[in-house]
């Protein structure tokens, strides 16, 4: 066998596993080559999913309620009856 069949058998040999290895973990490429993970239908997976995109829910409820302009009065509020309190323990 020559040196150059070696190496085509190798170089087969290694896309091989690595294709193996691609599809073992789920990623796939579309028609322009990009590559992105597929979703699996465990159920498992689908109720992570879930949980995630409700944290995502609360956090940006946090983050846009904080700024809001209800918020800032009643956070104003609060620092103005906490200055009395510190008045009154004076």
């Amino acid at each position: 066998m020559s040196g150059w069949a070696i190496v085509a058998i190798i170089g087969i040999l290694v896309w091989g596993v690595t294709q193996w290895n691609r599809a073992r973990h789920g990623i796939v490429t579309d028609e322009y080559g990009n590559e992105s993970r597929a979703i699996s239908d465990d159920p498992e997976t689908r109720r992570e999913i879930e949980e995630l995109r409700e944290r995502i829910k609360v956090l940006e409820r946090i983050a846009t309620d904080s700024n809001s302009l209800d918020a800032r009065k009643t956070k104003s509020i609060a620092a103005e009856i906490e200055a009395l309190r510190d008045k009154q323990a004076d």
